[in-house]
């Protein structure tokens, strides 16, 4: 079994912690949801901080369960390519992201009288939503499985089927209990995100080779590699053999992402895929 990157690993535990929490509460009549939950900014139970609180929220079981089952099957990916600082700070600027989009489409549909109720907000899943297309932008040629469909597809088709989805439940449907705009909101902020990272590759924490979203994990290569670039003579130096092999070890990890560059992650062969995993979790 694979291992769980810290920062999945950390989220999982908080919003079942949080769930838990909610059941124990309930109990004494206090209720975490109603209290910690997105509300409606013109309504008077509406604090600025739950824009952040709701995403660690759920409904239910089931909401929670399949929620949780995404972040682990996507997440894990996601954050071995970016990076756990970055990783987190991108599931963070969704989830607000999604939060304030889905504010803005209720005040919107209170103004044109397409409803008459607005209710509160909770769970993940725009945050969730902003992994999976963090997942599909990333590797785009990737073959998946999605139950119920009996042959895998490319990960760029079940992200287009998903905001397809969405799209039309968010504009066809009314009161189902279901924040879709806010799913399509996680996304529209990690589009945003991942095209200003694509374009402005030095922007983010410290500098970085290359435009790629790869490069994030050449950068984490290169400092296992404290020797790398200093001249430092094989006479004088104790740790040549160590440094030596470090140095092949990054050059097969340049050879594996120019590769994915040219062909696709799908071009990978097994042995490229896991070599490519286990620099992720170091």
């Amino acid at each position: 079994m694979r291992s769980i990157p810290t920062i999945t690993k950390n989220l999982l535990i908080i919003n079942i912690l949080m769930f838990l929490a909610s059941i124990v509460l309930e109990r004494t009549g206090f209720n975490i949801n109603y209290e910690l939950g997105l509300h409606f900014f013109l309504s008077s139970h509406f604090n600025i901080t739950q824009l952040f609180t709701y995403m660690f929220l759920h409904a239910g079981f089931e909401h929670l369960f399949f929620n949780m089952f995404a972040l682990w099957m996507f997440g894990c990916v996601v954050e071995n390519v970016f990076g756990p600082k970055r990783f987190l700070a991108y599931y963070l600027a969704c989830g607000v992201g999604a939060g304030l989009i889905q504010e803005l489409a209720q005040f919107l549909s209170l103004y044109f009288a397409i409803t008459n109720s607005i209710g509160m907000t909770v769970g993940a899943s725009g945050a969730i939503y902003g992994v999976l297309l963090a997942f599909g932008m990333t590797f785009p040629e990737e073959r998946i499985f999605i139950f119920p469909l009996p042959v895998p597809i490319k990960a760029k088709w079940f992200i287009c089927g998903y905001i397809a989805i969405e799209l039309f439940m968010a504009i066809g449907t009314s009161n189902d209990g279901v924040a879709h705009t806010a799913h399509l909101g996680g996304m529209i902020i990690g589009y945003l995100i991942i095209r200003y990272w694509r374009k402005h590759p030095n922007g983010y924490y410290r500098k970085t080779r290359g435009s790629n979203l790869f490069d994030k994990m050449r950068q984490n290569w290169e400092r296992h590699n404290n020797v790398k670039n200093k001249n430092i003579p094989k006479d004088n130096n104790p740790d040549w053999d160590y440094n030596a092999r470090k140095k092949a070890e990054q050059d097969e990890i340049d050879r594996i992402l120019d590769k994915i560059r040219r062909s696709g992650y799908d071009s990978l062969t097994e042995a490229e895929k896991r070599k490519l995993f286990e620099n992720g979790t170091r």
